[in-house]
This record gives structure tokens, sequence and C-alpha cells, in this order.
């Protein structure tokens, strides 16, 4: 009979590259419920269920998707398993996401192009600069 894997806070740190400060602020977040043993349960065990939501979550952060987003979608998936309900909210989530996304795209290409345009009159301002000051030295 196979047990459960168990993982402390130390192992899901190394692992992701997290501290342990993002672990439990995670789980103050209720993204993870680990057990607690020891003496006053201070010894925090993590199930393979905490470490699967733990990928989950960085993977949604890493889409741009905030922790309450993330904590949504994920806990959709500790309901019962129909699909239906849980891809069409992840795809209004990722809809919703794509459209800010594009949006401050849409702002970065007009800012850039502000840039451009102050960059241009700025060299041509310095050329005319250079070309007086060489004149005045002849």
């Amino acid at each position: 009979m196979a047990s459960n894997p168990t993982y402390t806070i130390s192992d899901l740190a190394r692992e992701f590259d997290l501290t342990t400060r993002a672990i439990r602020f995670y789980e103050d977040m209720g993204l993870l419920q680990p057990q607690r043993e020891g003496p006053g349960g201070r010894n925090r065990v993590y199930s393979a269920r905490d470490r699967t939501r733990l990928k989950l979550t960085l993977r949604a952060k890493r889409l741009g998707l905030s922790l309450t987003e993330a904590k949504d979608i994920i806990q959709m998936y500790d309901s019962p398993r129909d699909t239906g309900p849980q891809l069409r909210k992840f795809l209004a989530v990722l809809a919703e996401h794509k459209r800010q996304l594009e949006e401050q795209m849409a702002d970065l290409v007009a800012n850039l192009d502000e840039v451009k345009v102050h960059e241009k009159e700025a060299r041509a301002l310095l050329a005319k600069v250079d070309k007086t000051t060489k004149a005045d030295k002849v």
C-alpha cells in the first residue's frame, strides 16, 4: 500500500525556488492548506494536493493573473468534476486578462511612438547646436 507523499515547507521552497515566507503567504491567502504536526502544530506538512495547488498558483502568476483569480480557478477544481463551468470560468478570466494586456500593449506602443518623436526632435536640435558651435569656432 503506497503512502501519499508529503512535503515540508523547505521541500516546496527548494523545489519551486521560493522563500518560505512566500509559501506562508499563499497559505494565508487560502491557496494551500497544510496539516499541522508537532508541538503546538508548529510544523507544516504539505500534501501532494498542496504541491499541485502551489504549482498551479505559480503558473497563474506567470500568466499575470492575480492571486484572487488564481484562487477562484484552483478552487473550482476542488468541486465536483464538471469541467464545463471550470473551463468557461478559466476562459473568461483569460479573456479579461488578454484584454488588459492588449490595452497595456497599445499604451506602451503609443508611449514608445511619443518617445521616438521626442528623440528625433532632440537629435535635430542637437545637430543645429553642433552646426552652430562649429561655425562659431571657424
